[in-house]
C-alpha cells in the first residue's frame, strides 16, 4: 500500500510542481494580530490569500504548524522543504494558508496554543467562506497537528504530520518547554500529557491522516507514529505512513506534497453551501 501510494503521489507531486506555480516567497501573507480569548495576551498569525481569491467563493484552509524553537515565519516564508510543500499545496488548491505563532517558541500544543488555534478557525469561519480546514507541520508542528485533530477531530478534514510524535507522555526530549506549555512535568499532571498524545485516541482520528517519518531521526523517533498508523488501520482509516527506514529529522520535498495530497484527496467533500 505504501509504495503504491508513493508511486503514485509522487507523479502527482512532479506534475503540480511542473504546472503550479510555488507561492512567492517575497510574499509570505499579511501578518495578522489577535486578542486571545483564553488569557487577553496579543497573539499573531499569518494569513496568505489564495491567487485571485474571490470572497464570494468558498475556500479551503491549511494550517501549517512550525518547529520548536521557531515561530510564525518558518512556515510562512522560510525555504525549508515541509515549508515549501505546504505553501504550494496551499497555492495548487486555492488555499486559505495560515501560518500561527500558537505560541511560540515552545508551543507543543499546550492548552494556550490550543485555545488560538480554535480561535483563529472559528475567526477566519466568521471572516471568509469556508470550506474544510486541514492542518499539518513538521516535528513540534507534525506533533502538535496530530494532537490538535485528536482533540478537535470536529474541527480537521486532514492532518499530515511531518517527524512528529504521537506520545508526548513517552517522549523525553525537551522537557523544559513541555512544562512551560503544559504547566507541570508529566509526574505531576501525567493526564495533560496523556490527553494531547494522539496514540492514545485513535479513534478521534476520523478524519484521512498522513505522517512522514525517519528510521535514523532521534531527536523525534517515529515508534510512536508508526503505532498509531497501525491503530488507525485497524480502525480502518484512510492513514497514510511513509516511512524512510535512513532518514533522519527531516521530510524532503517529494515526501511532504505526498503526504499533504493524500489527506486532499482522502478528505470528504464539502458540506453544501447555504445560501
Amino acid at each position: 500500500m505504501i509504495r503504491s501510494w508513493t508511486t503514485r503521489l509522487s507523479l502527482l507531486s512532479c506534475l503540480a510542481l511542473v504546472s503550479v506555480i510555488h507561492a512567492e516567497e517575497t510574499d509570505p501573507g499579511t501578518d495578522v494580530s489577535f486578542m486571545a480569548q483564553i488569557d487577553g495576551t496579543e497573539q499573531r498569525y499569518i494569513l496568505k490569500l489564495p491567487a485571485g481569491f474571490k470572497s464570494e467563493e468558498r475556500h479551503d484552509i491549511l494550517i501549517a504548524l512550525h518547529g520548536h524553537g521557531s515561530d510564525r515565519w518558518q512556515f510562512a516564508k522560510h525555504p525549508l522543504a515541509e515549508g515549501q510543500a505546504a505553501r504550494n499545496i496551499a497555492a495548487k488548491y486555492s488555499m486559505l494558508y495560515v501560518s500561527p505563532d500558537y505560541r511560540a517558541k515552545t508551543s507543543w500544543m499546550g492548552p494556550k496554543a490550543e485555545a488560538d488555534v480554535v480561535q483563529i478557525i472559528g475567526d477566519l469561519k466568521k471572516k471568509h467562506r469556508i470550506g474544510r480546514v486541514f492542518i499539518c507541520g513538521g516535528s513540534m508542528g507534525g506533533t502538535s497537528a496530530l494532537t490538535f485533530a485528536a482533540l478537535h477531530p470536529e474541527l480537521i478534514d486532514g492532518v499530515a504530520a511531518m517527524n512528529g510524535t504521537a506520545n508526548v507522555l513517552e517522549y523525553r526530549n525537551f522537557q523544559e518547554a513541555f512544562i512551560e506549555s503544559y504547566g507541570g512535568d508529566k509526574k505531576a499532571i501525567p493526564a495533560e500529557y496523556k490527553m494531547r498524545s494522539s496514540e492514545y485516541w485513535p479513534e478521534r482520528l476520523v478524519m484521512p491522516v498522513a505522517m512522514a517519518t525517519g528510521g535514523l531521526d532521534t531527536l523525534v523517533p517515529p515508534d510512536s507514529c508508526r503505532r498509531l498508523a497501525a491503530l488507525l488501520k485497524l480502525l480502518e482509516r484512510d492513514v497514510f505512513i511513509l516511512h524512510r527506514d535512513q532518514g533522519g529529522h527531516s521530510t524532503n520535498l517529494e515526501d511532504s506534497t505526498a503526504i499533504l495530497e493524500f489527506v486532499i484527496q482522502k478528505a470528504k467533500p464539502a458540506e453544501p453551501q447555504k445560501n
